[in-house]
């Protein structure tokens, strides 16, 4: 692999520090989501949640209950904990 950049070593620094902040901003975009698809979409948005939380580092416990709830009220409280 080639080696990166100045400038791109300082693009993948930048990505990784805001990480959480693009994460938690993309739940809050997946609360909408939530609350307007049904059926096959809205199983693959909690998939995606679930990821997203995952990799927040959420408590395996806390992501299963909110994904088994499947209830976009809770995931949006556990944002605004986040966010706090």
């Amino acid at each position: 692999m080639a080696e990166l950049s100045r400038y791109q070593r300082q693009v993948v620094k930048n990505y990784y520090e805001n990480l959480d902040t693009a994460l938690v901003q993309r739940l809050g975009e997946q609360v909408t989501d939530l609350y307007l698809a049904e059926g096959k979409k809205r199983t693959k948005i909690w998939g995606s949640v679930a990821k997203s939380l995952e990799k927040l580092e959420v408590a395996q416990s806390t992501i299963d209950r909110i994904v088994a709830s499947d209830d976009a009220q809770q995931l949006a409280k556990l944002l605004q904990e986040l966010w706090g």
